[in-house]
């Protein structure tokens, strides 16, 4: 398929996506892909998670986790619950909902949602990392206060540079996924404010720490850190994989101004090999949990959200021509 089908393939899509594909693969001008980025909040995806936005801020009765009885009335799958307040606002902010849509919310939550960790104040975090990060980038967007998270990744960092969601149990090593969702809460936090000395140098020594791992590589033996670094799935949650870790340094590239890492070039490989002869990438395994309702198509099946994220990224590495 050519690039010109594949582009009028995502095209046919939701406005959450397709935004996002006249914005960043089409080149279109502000005042069109604006405009349908508008629509999220009352079409598609986004106007249905809206709809179900509970009178005291929250989703499904909970922060991380959905109260007893409350979330679809399908019976609960096994695993992760992701009908609850964090996954939802990460969802409409990642989708471009304006935060003019949930008016009101940050002051709600202060008042009505507290972590199932310790009961802690919504906006004041708690021990988890990715928790953390994802609540910065929320806060940010909904206008909360969240600088006393901020301090919190600056002051537990681990010695190796990055982070450990496990470091309440003792852990003095940093992991992939939680350095990587760390990372994307402090991007978060130096796009919206320009940031500062701390915070720019805590972002870019976690991202040393996965760049001198080739952002797949264990750094005591040079083995893949696990079979998941190929496998994408969409919606990917606090996933880790190379389509997520490089998109997440295409966009502080972007921001920082700076090109692309040589050191992510096995990475990027791996994003391009998962590309099928027809352009587009192919959904893996579902992440199991209840859901509010599905987003994204079946295993096996050609993926508009994943062949978004691969043609985005590759067009940023490829434009840079490093070898």
């Amino acid at each position: 398929m050519a690039i010109e089908s594949v582009t009028s393939w995502l095209q046919d899509s939701d406005p959450a996506l397709r935004w996002q594909v006249e914005r960043d693969l089409l080149g279109a001008p502000a005042e069109a892909w604006e405009a349908t980025r508008a629509r999220v909040a009352t079409e598609g995806f986004g106007a249905r998670l809206l709809a179900l936005h509970d009178p005291d801020g929250q989703w499904a009765g909970g922060a991380f986790f959905p109260a007893p009885g409350r979330g679809p009335a399908a019976p609960e799958e096994a695993g992760q619950p992701w009908t609850a307040t964090t996954w939802t606002l990460n969802a409409l902010r990642e989708w471009g909902v304006d935060a003019s849509a949930l008016r009101g919310t940050a002051a709600l939550l202060a008042a009505n949602s507290r972590w199932e960790y310790d009961d802690l104040p919504y906006w004041g975090g708690e021990v988890d990392c990715c928790i953390n990060a994802w609540t910065v980038a929320n806060g940010l967007w909904l206008g909360a206060d969240i600088a006393g998270i901020v301090d919190w990744f600056v002051e537990h960092r681990q010695p190796d540079g990055g982070w450990n969601c496990e470091w309440v149990e003792g852990s003095t090593r940093s992991s992939f996924p939680s350095t990587l969702n760390s990372l994307t809460g402090l991007l978060a936090y130096d796009v919206a404010t320009g940031g500062t000395d701390a915070t720019l140098a805590a972002r870019r020594s976690g991202e040393e720490y996965l760049l001198r791992r080739a952002l797949l590589r264990r750094a005591s033996t040079g083995e893949l850190v696990g079979p998941w670094v190929s496998r994408f799935t969409y919606p990917f949650r606090a996933s880790y994989n190379a389509l997520v870790a490089t998109d997440h340094f295409r966009r502080a590239r972007l921001f920082d101004g700076r090109a692309p890492d040589p050191r992510m070039a096995e990475a990027i490989e791996l994003v391009r090999a998962a590309r099928q002869p027809d352009g587009t990438w192919l959904q893996g395994s579902r992440l199991p949990g209840q859901v509010w309702f599905e987003v994204d198509v079946a295993e096996g099946e050609p993926s508009k959200w994943l062949t978004l994220y691969g043609m985005r990224v590759l067009a940023w590495w490829d434009a840079h021509g490093i070898g």
